[in-house]
């Protein structure tokens, strides 16, 4: 058996755009004008070093330009970019739908696809006889349909419509059970592209849990998506394809990671030229700075650690700030709110602030696995939203041993968040959570 499932080896794709191809309607006088002068117009584009003597504004464009990677037997991996990055383009050369330009791709073993889920299906016939349809397009035989029947009619919970026509089908019906069709093939090696969206959450999960099991009998999976939750949970290894290059391919929360952060410009720790913020402005958060221990600027933190955010702020006409509180929310890498730091949920209100001056926030234990997390800030002044930006400052966390047993907390297996915790072999003793010296879910802020 072969150590390679698929090889794609210096892919490139090429494709004109533009009007050249365009043939208007012509008169006969039109013709015979054309077929006169078409000797002169030739000389002249030789001249002039045209490649054609027609003015329809023809571009060249490269969807995929010298891909190059391996993939191993039984390997889930992702492929992942930017809108137009090419990868609906490499799936359908894997596909054999279109032709590379240059290169070529080796695939060792049977391949299916699922590129565009309900292709095949006919809105006349019902949900059995579509079924049988699509199972014979996507290359499944009589009796492997057969056997398979009840298990993808009950995977796509259509079961009390199978013999309707499918035109009467809500879309949710319809992608379910199209899918359900396509999950349930028994291909050596099977091409994903943007599937795991279809039907309602449930539905979503079901299908996540069927990609999962896909994984654990051993088959290849390409998949493509914008959902880098699935993408993590369950590829390897993961292709970042940019402008049709290959940007990146390896481990997948490194590839996550190179992704995202190509998808804004690196936003600096120093707020004060930033212009898309909202709120009243009167007064404006101007840096954020990380500390550590000894108040020193630091870039990475330790899971775990000990960390102290400096928030130096201006007032309009450098005017004292009365009644002011400060927050500021942690996103994860996927736009998910994990908590947020808020001298107003812990009742330190500033009662009267300079008009310029800088505030702390000391967390006593960063209590989240290894990552890259960004903050969104936030000032208010008499209940008043004076200042908000988004994307303020990224927080990279690597790993440290936390408990101090000599484990490293990893995200991967750890989760998201570390616990402080002891193990006893009786009841533990009463612990007097009445103070703030111990404060897991906030911040202690002060001015």
């Amino acid at each position: 058996m072969s150590d390679v499932a698929i090889r794609i080896d210096g892919i490139s794709k090429h494709y004109r755009i533009g009007n050249q191809d365009i043939e208007w309607y012509k008169t006969l006088r039109d013709t015979v004008t054309n077929a006169a002068t078409a000797p002169f117009r030739a000389l002249r584009s030789r001249l002039q070093g045209a490649k054609s003597s027609s003015s329809g504004g023809s571009k060249s464009f490269w969807a995929l330009k010298d891909v190059t990677f391996e993939i191993k037997p039984g390997e889930i991996v992702g492929l992942i970019g930017r809108n137009g990055a090419g990868k609906s383009t490499l799936l359908k050369i894997l596909s054999r739908i279109t032709d590379p330009t240059e290169g070529y791709v080796e695939m060792y073993g049977r391949m299916s696809s699922l590129l565009e889920v309900g292709t095949g299906f006919n809105a006349e016939l019902t949900g059995r006889e579509n079924i049988y349809l699509n199972g014979a397009i996507l290359g499944m035989k009589r009796a492997e349909i057969k056997r398979k029947f009840d298990e993808i009619v009950a995977f796509a919970e259509v079961e009390k419509f199978i013999d309707t026509p499918v035109k009467r089908y809500s879309s949710g019906m319809y992608l379910r059970l199209a899918f359900a069709v396509a999950a349930h093939l028994e291909p050596e090696i099977l091409l994903v592209d943007e599937v795991l969206a279809v039907g309602d959450a449930a539905f979503q999960k079901k299908c996540l849990g069927k990609m999962s099991e896909v994984a654990h009998e051993g088959r290849t999976v390409v998949l493509v998506s914008h959902n880098m939750a699935a993408i993590t949970n369950l590829c390897s290894r993961t292709a970042v394809l940019r402008a049709g290059r290959l940007d990146f391919f390896g481990d997948t929360r490194r590839a996550v990671a190179e992704y995202l952060s190509g998808l804004s410009t690196p936003q600096s720790d120093d707020l004060a030229q930033r212009s898309d913020r909202t709120g009243e402005g009167k007064a404006r958060i101007h840096k954020l700075t990380l500390l550590d221990e000894y108040g020193a600027p630091k870039d990475v933190i330790q899971s775990g650690e000990s960390l102290t955010l400096a928030m130096e702020y201006f007032s309009s006409e450098e005017k004292p700030l009365k009644n002011a509180f400060f927050e500021v929310s942690v996103f994860s890498q996927y736009g998910e709110q994990l908590f947020i730091l808020s001298s107003f949920l812990t009742g330190q209100f500033f009662d009267i602030l300079p008009g310029k001056g800088t505030v702390y926030c000391h967390v006593p234990a960063f209590l989240v696995t290894p990552d890259i997390y960004s903050t969104t800030v936030n000032l208010y002044v008499n209940s008043q939203l004076e200042d908000l930006v988004a994307n303020a400052s990224r927080l990279t966390v690597i790993e440290g041993d936390f408990f101090g047993s000599g484990k490293s907390t990893q995200k991967k297996i750890d989760g998201t968040f570390v616990m402080p915790q002891t193990w006893h072999e009786t009841l533990p003793p009463k612990i007097d959570c009445s103070g703030n010296d111990y404060f897991l879910a906030g911040a202690k802020l002060s001015g």
